[in-house]
C-alpha cells in the first residue's frame, strides 16, 4: 500500500508539472483516476508496444503496483507491435511479466470467448489509435465492447490523442462495404479519439442488438482537436513517422489497387510507384522485411512519386487527396481493372471509383462527400470531450 502511494505521489507531481507546461497527458498517465477503479479487481488488459508511460509499459507499472493483470489481449500487429498487417498472431506469454496474451488476431474468434471473459471483472483498454476509418484499432475496440456488454464486464478506456483529430474528411460508409478494414457508418477521415468513438459507438446503439457497454473514459488533458498531437511512438509496423500518418488517409487508397505504396521499404505510405508507370525518373523496390515480409510487387522495380519532400502542414491542411490515385490511373491505363473490390472496403462508397474512370478531377470527387462530413459533424458533437 505505501508503495502504491509513492508511485501515484510521483505520477501525481509529474502530471502537476506537465499541466501546468501545457503538455498533454495521456489517459493513462492519469492513474489517480483509474487504480481506484481496478484496485483488487482480476483485470484483463487490452494493449500493444504504444501503451506507455513515458519510458514503462502500462502492464508492467500495474504489475508492480500488484493490479491483478489476469490477461492481455493483443489487437492487429501483436501485442509487441511487429506483425505485419492482417497477419495471424499466435497466442502466447509476456516473457517479462509472465502473464498470458490472448491474440485478437489469431485468425480464429476476433473476440475473447467465453473462457477468456471469465479470466476478469474488468478491462483495461489502451492503444495509440490514428483517426481512420480503415486502421483496425477501433474495430477491436467495438467487438470489445460488444463482448463486456453481453457478459456485464466493465470497460475502461484511458483515451490517447488522435494525431489526426483536426479534420473530418472522406464519405460516410455504405454499409454494405462492411469489412474488416470498414466497421461502422463514419467518414474516411472522423477526427475523434477512440474514447470518443466508444461514446459514440453506446450512443447510437451501433453494438449488435443495440447493447450498451458499461464505459468509463479516462480522458487526455491538455489536449483539443486542434492539438497536432505527435505520437512519441509508431502505431504499427508501416506508420513509422508522422510523415506517413499525415498521407495515409490518402496512400492507403492504393491499396485496392495494383500500386506499391512503399510497403517493403523504408518509407511505406510515403511513396507511390508500379513497374509499367512510364515518365518518372524515381524508383524504390520493395523488399522483404519485417513487418512487410511479402510486401506487393516484391523485389520489382517500381517507378512513381516520392511524397516524403511535401510539407507536413500541405498534407494535413488538405485532407484526403485523390490526386495521387487519378495520377496512378491515368499513367498506368488499365481502365477499370486498376481498382480491386478491395478499393470500396476502403473508401466505403462505389461512386469515387465511378467517377475517377469518368475523368472527374480531385475536387469534383471530393465534393460529392461534403454533406457527408457535415452530416457528421452534427452527429458526433454530443459525444465529443475535447473542444473542436
Amino acid at each position: 500500500m505505501k508503495r502504491l502511494i509513492n508511485i501515484t505521489l510521483l505520477f501525481l507531481c509529474t502530471l502537476v508539472i506537465n499541466a501546468q507546461n501545457g503538455q498533454v497527458i495521456t489517459g493513462a498517465e492519469s492513474i489517480n483516476e483509474y487504480f481506484p477503479l481496478i484496485k483488487g479487481k482480476r483485470v484483463a488488459l487490452v494493449s500493444n508496444h504504444t501503451g506507455m508511460i513515458k519510458d514503462q509499459h502500462v502492464v508492467d507499472i500495474l504489475v508492480k503496483e500488484n493490479i491483478n493483470v489476469t490477461a492481455i489481449f493483443s489487437p492487429e500487429h501483436g501485442f509487441r507491435g511487429n506483425a505485419d498487417a492482417g497477419e495471424h498472431v499466435a497466442s502466447s506469454v509476456d516473457k517479462k511479466t509472465g502473464i498470458p496474451i490472448r491474440s485478437l488476431y489469431d485468425g480464429k474468434s476476433r473476440k475473447p470467448s467465453k473462457q477468456s471473459m471469465e479470466l476478469f471483472d474488468v478491462l483495461l483498454f489502451d492503444i495509440q489509435d490514428v483517426g481512420l476509418r480503415f486502421y483496425t484499432y477501433y474495430i477491436t475496440m467495438f467487438r470489445l465492447m460488444d463482448v463486456c456488454a453481453e457478459y456485464n464486464k466493465a470497460m475502461i478506456i484511458l483515451d490517447r490523442p488522435n494525431p489526426n483529430g483536426h479534420y473530418v474528411d472522406g464519405p460516410i460508409m455504405n454499409m454494405k462495404y462492411k469489412s474488416g478494414v470498414g466497421y461502422l457508418p463514419i467518414p474516411v477521415v472522423h477526427g475523434m479519439t477512440l474514447g470518443e468513438l466508444a461514446l459514440m459507438i453506446n450512443g447510437e446503439g451501433w453494438l449488435p442488438e443495440s447493447k450498451k457497454c458499461d464505459i468509463t473514459i479516462v480522458k487526455c488533458k491538455n489536449y483539443t482537436h486542434k492539438t497536432m498531437y505527435q505520437l512519441p511512438i509508431a502505431p504499427s509496423p508501416n506508420l513509422p513517422n508522422m510523415k506517413s500518418i499525415y498521407l495515409y488517409p490518402s496512400t492507403c487508397l492504393f491499396e485496392g489497387t495494383p500500386v506499391s505504396l512503399g510497403r517493403g521499404t523504408s518509407y511505406p505510405f510515403q511513396v507511390y510507384g508500379h513497374p509499367q508507370m512510364k515518365g518518372y525518373t524515381f524508383s524504390f523496390t520493395p523488399k522483404s522485411i519485417p513487418g512487410a515480409k511479402n510486401p506487393p510487387l516484391l523485389n520489382q522495380k517500381c517507378f512513381g512519386v516520392d511524397l516524403r519532400n511535401i510539407p507536413d502542414e500541405n498534407i494535413y491542411t488538405k485532407g484526403i487527396d485523390l490526386s495521387y490515385i487519378i495520377d496512378a490511373y491515368k499513367n498506368l491505363k488499365m481502365g477499370n481493372k486498376f481498382f480491386t473490390s478491395f478499393f470500396e472496403n476502403l473508401i466505403g462508397v462505389d461512386y469515387v471509383r465511378k467517377m475517377i474512370v469518368q475523368g472527374k478531377s480531385a475536387d469534383e470527387i471530393k465534393e460529392m462527400w461534403k454533406d457527408d462530413v457535415e452530416k457528421f459533424k452534427q452527429q458526433r458533437k454530443p459525444y465529443l470531450l475535447y473542444e473542436e
